[in-house]
């Protein structure tokens, strides 16, 4: 991965969570090995969460130059981007592994940091949107709150310039030294999810700024809503609040900072509203006008 002598260079870290998806992993890779940016030095870190599918194998076979760390099946997406966050380095470059980079799409994402430091901007993290790999719909990238739902992100569309948000998905996402040092890892009371836009606001609200970089810079297909339908009713209520949904205490924490004094309302409204959802999606069609 490394496209400088280790002996000078900007020096860049990747760095991505992997859990069984191995040939997304690998695809992920090869979009990072294709990176060609002139006095870029790319170093490549792998967590990889206990995976069944040889994913670790397939790494260090395919690409024997990332270092790939072992985690224990339960440090999910933060706690894996935690362990791979490591070292010093010039830039940090937060990726999904079912993200693959366009070649120079690197290249957009340091041009778009430097000009931002060039006018005055020390602290910068940048998005890069994504697009589906199919339809070319936006799919990820840097966010802002919705007007009146302030827990509810939106994504901002990207333009010819860079554009400000609030915080960002973690599919692409690079940010300066100085951020990293101001702001210290991601915090340990997420799990699963919220941990990357709960960074990007502790960053503007420390001083950071955060943008949106010109265009797209990859792709990542968006993850399907599941039916609800499926399943007993109690077992989807109980995924409402999985790890993988909104865990009602790490989702607590991400409310109070960030919902304002009505947080406790914001907090319990998704479960309200999930449950209400699953129960009337039960009901036949021909009895729901009577409900």
């Amino acid at each position: 991965m490394r496209t400088a002598p280790t002996s000078g260079g900007t020096r860049v870290a990747a760095v991505m969570a992997a859990y069984n998806r191995r040939e997304l992993t690998l695809a992920c890779l090869r979009s990072l090995g294709a990176q060609q940016v002139p006095g870029v030095v790319l170093d490549v870190f792998v967590l990889d969460d206990a995976s069944s599918d040889g994913t670790s194998e397939a790494v260090a076979e395919q690409f024997p130059e990332v270092t790939v760390l072992h985690g224990n099946g339960e440090l999910y997406w933060n706690g894996g981007m935690r362990r791979a966050i490591a070292g010093d380095y010039d830039y940090y470059l937060w990726m999904n592994d079912d993200t693959s980079l366009d070649d120079g799409g690197l290249a957009v994402l340091l041009d778009t940091l430097r000009q931002l430091r060039e006018h005055g901007e020390e602290a910068v993290i940048v998005a890069g949107s994504t697009r589906h790999p199919d339809t070319g719909e936006l799919t990820y990238g840097g966010v802002h709150p919705h007007r009146w739902r302030p827990l509810r992100a939106e994504l901002v569309e990207p333009g010819d310039t860079p554009r400000p948000c609030d915080a960002t998905n973690g599919n692409a996402t690079l940010m300066s030294r100085a951020v990293v040092q101001r702001i210290g890892n991601i915090d340990p009371a997420f799990v699963q999810r919220l941990g990357d836009f709960d960074y990007g606001l502790r960053a503007r609200a420390a001083g950071c700024s955060v943008w949106v970089a010109p265009g797209t810079v990859g792709t990542c297909a968006s993850h399907p809503k599941r039916r609800t339908d499926e399943q007993p009713l109690g077992e989807e209520l109980w995924r409402i609040w999985s790890l993988k949904q909104l865990k009602p205490g790490p989702w607590a924490v991400y409310s109070r900072r960030w919902a304002g004094r009505f947080w406790p309302m914001y907090w319990l409204s998704p479960y309200v509203r999930g449950g209400l959802r699953l129960v009337l999606q039960r009901i036949p069609p021909a009895r729901r006008g009577a409900v």
